[in-house]
Order: C-alpha cells, then structure tokens, then sequence
C-alpha cells in the first residue's frame, strides 16, 4: 500500500493491527496510538481492538510500564474522545513503516477517521474468552482473562504495590458499589487461588487509599488464613478486623474467635465458593495464568523485534549477530526470526545466506522443534527458486505437500520462467560433465514436471 499509494481506511488500519499483533511488532503497532486516542466518538468504538492486541504485546515484551499505562488510559482517558470528528484525521496521515529514522522508509497514508461504506464491523461487546480488552455500555475494560495477566505480571516481578495503586484509582474513578468492586474481585481471586500474601498486600494498601472494604472480604482472607494454618497472620488480620470496627454483630465476633481457636487447635476452615461469577472467572484465570512460564517467549519478542529492525535497516551483520545470540543462550527462533532474515537477505539477493538458514530450520526440525508454516515455506521456495537452488524447491514442495499445504503452481511456474525460462532446456542427464551438474538437470526437470502435473 505505502509503494502505490493507496489510502488506508479503519478497516485497513485492524488489519495492519491483527498482522502487527501476530508477528509480535510492537513499534509498529504503537505509532498508531497517537492518532486512534484522537478519533471521534462514532469511531473510536471501532478500535477498541487496537488497546486489546497493544496490551497482548506489552504482556508478550514483559513490558509492566507500558501495560499499566495503557490500562490506566482506557479508564481515564478513553472518555476524552471527540464529539466530533477530528479534521486533522479526515485528512491522510503518513504513518512509517519501520523506523522512521531509516533513510528508504516507507510511509503508509492512513485516513484514521475513514469508515468506507461497504464495510462490515460486527463490535462485539461483551468479548470472547480470549479477549483482554472488550467494550462495554461504550467504556473499555479489562476482561477476567486481561486483569489476571495484569496481576500475574505484576506478582513475578514483585511490584504489587504499584498493582493496588492502579486497581484503587481504577475503582475510586468507577465508584462502583462494593459487590462490583474491582479489588475485591481481585482480592477473592487471589485468595481462591492461594495468593494469601498478595490478597493481604492489596486489602492493606486499600485501607491506606481509604478504599470501602467490605467485611466479607476481611473474613473470606481470616478463613483461609485458618485453613492454611496460619496463626501469626490470622491473629494480625483479627486485630486489623477490630481496628477497622467490622465486627458489629456478635455472630461476627464468634466466627472470628471460632476460626482463631480453630487455627491454633489445628483444625481447618473450609473456604466459601466465589460469590459472583466474574470472581470464578478471575480466579480459573488467575490460576492458568500463574502455571504459564513464558519467560522465554518474551526474550523471544525482545530480540525479534531487534532482528526486525535490523533487517528493515539492511544492517544484516547486526541481525545475524541477534540471532546467532538466540542460538547461543538456547532460544528458538520463531517463524517470524527467520521470516525477517529471509526478507532481508532476499532483498539483497543474497541466496546463499538463506540456504544456510534452511539448513538451521531443518536441524531445529529434526529436534522436534514446530517450525512448518506455509508463509515461510512459501518465502523459501520463491526464493529458492529466484536463486537457481532447485533440490531446495523440491525439498521444500515436497513438505508443503506431506503438511497438506497448498503450493500456487501459477505463481512459481511465472517465477521460473522469468528466471529460468532456457535452463537446461536441450541439455540431458547424459550430457552433463559433472555429477553436481547431472544432478542439477534432473532437479529442473523434475521441477518442469511438477508444474506440467501440477
């Protein structure tokens, strides 16, 4: 679109999201921020998957900063949208493809407050199971799924302070009652997940913002803390009860006493089921979130979008050093790792290098390591096929057809022949001089008769 100069829509610009979101790049789809905080009313509803798959990528990238920035803008500032539509967006605006401070940059034009009229949007308010950011009453929210990544990540990297910060503004501005409470929510959550500290951590920091704190709360952490045959922490949580001047009725004040006695007896409290459901959603969330180990994957972001961006520099020393990184501390790399390396030595005409890359996809195979993908085993073959390396190109065709993949025989027959249209055209097996050669004619005629048969 940036080569020909074709406008981009809203339609256009989810797409571009989805794609960014998908190859893990993040800059990319950061750049559209500035200008989708800015859209009009009518259309900013339409772009609430923007927020969802920028805060899967911050997620992805470990980045915690950025994640609690933009939860804290969809609540506080996603409000602030025009009424009316913003006249430097009707207008195109030019928005960079890779760095915008490489010298070829490429520039997309996007008309953000566009909406073509043969366009269909079906906004889904209440979001599928996967969704981390949905759309609800015209106010963007976190899902059970998005919130229990947010408290996860901010448990691993011990900062739940900064977590009680962000959960208490979110639920002074809603001034939601106490049974809509985010934070109780999350304090339920933690406790039905075992996260006795982190739940006691928030109530605590909830008092300190002056936070309404329900007494169920207070006896839903004093019962599990009995359960789990904690003494010390359940007699502090006691005395935190009477401070707060919770305990008005006397049945009250034997449950507390009861659970105490309890506790120190040895005997267990069983622990109440979740009293909503967003509470049970949170807490089977909370619990799948917690068992996930993905570490690794974000390293893998991290340096994929370094590789990136040396690729769209043609700065390839840079991104082979990045790889050749991965390797060494026992990363894999990614469909997308060798997507971008293939592109970039492709756009060099450098061949050679991707036969060498080849060959490291084929020994992370033969470990068991998942790279099949028609994308890439279709950037291989084009490119294979450019290069003259055609073992390669069958080597390939014949994976694409054990994995069932579809292989555009149109495409590379035009390829061929614009390339290799006299290859060895009169020439026989018999008559070549050597074996590498012998081996070469019988490769193109093999791949002359996959197109013919094809």
């Amino acid at each position: 679109m940036a080569r020909v100069g074709v406008v981009a829509d809203l339609h256009s610009v989810l797409l571009f999201i989805y794609v960014y979101e998908l190859n893990g790049q993040r800059d990319e789809l950061k750049k559209f921020k500035e200008y989708i905080d800015r859209v009009s009313v009518p259309l900013s509803q339409h772009y609430y998957p923007f927020y969802d798959r920028l805060l899967r990528l911050h997620f992805k990238f470990d980045d915690i900063d950025s994640a609690a920035k933009l939860v804290d803008d969809i609540y506080f500032h996603w409000g602030s949208h025009p009424l009316k539509q913003n006249t430097d967006l009707t207008r195109p605006c030019l928005v960079p493809i890779g760095s915008p401070y490489l010298l070829e940059a490429l520039k997309n034009q996007v008309v953000f407050e566009l909406l073509r009229k043969d366009s269909l949007f079906h906004v889904n308010g209440d979001g599928d199971d996967d969704e981390l950011i949905v759309l609800k009453d015209g106010n963007l929210i976190l899902t059970s799924k998005g919130l229990a990544q947010l408290i996860v990540k901010f448990k691993k990297s011990e900062r739940i302070g900064d977590l009680s910060k962000l959960l208490t503004a979110i639920e002074q501005k809603s001034g939601n009652t106490q049974d809509d409470s985010i934070c109780c929510d999350v304090i339920h959550a933690c406790v039905y997940s075992g996260f006795l500290e982190t739940a006691h951590d928030i109530l605590d920091d909830m008092e300190i913002a002056n936070v309404s704190i329900p007494e169920k709360t207070y006896m839903l952490l004093l019962n599990a803390y009995c359960r789990e045959k904690m003494p010390k922490e359940a007699e502090a949580l006691a005395k935190q009860i009477k401070r707060a001047a919770l305990v008005v009725d006397p049945s009250d004040e034997t449950i507390v006493s009861d659970c105490l006695r309890g506790v120190i007896n040895g005997s267990g409290v069983n622990l109440t089921a979740p009293t909503s459901n967003r509470q049970s959603e949170l807490t089977v969330h909370l619990i799948r979130e917690t068992r996930k180990d993905d570490t690794a994957l974000s390293r893998v972001y991290v340096l994929n979008s370094s590789i990136y961006f040396f690729c769209k520099a043609k700065m390839l020393e840079d991104a082979r050093k990045i790889y050749k990184k991965m390797q060494a501390i026992n990363i894999q790399p990614t469909v997308q790792t060798f997507a971008y390396l293939i592109q970039a030595y492709s756009s060099l005409e450098d061949y050679r290098e991707i036969t060498f890359l080849w060959g490291d996809i084929k020994r992370y195979m033969v470990r068991g390591r998942s790279l099949v993908h028609r994308d890439l085993y279709e950037l291989l073959l084009i490119n294979f096929l450019r290069g003259g390396y055609f073992e390669r190109v069958l080597e390939i065709l014949g994976l694409m057809k054990d994995h069932g993949m579809y292989a555009d025989r149109w495409l590379y027959r035009d390829e061929f022949l614009r390339r290799h249209k006299n290859l060895y055209r009169k020439l026989k097996a018999t008559d070549a001089r050597t074996e590498a050669q012998r081996s070469r004619i019988e490769h193109v005629k093999a791949f002359r008769m996959w197109v013919r048969n094809n």
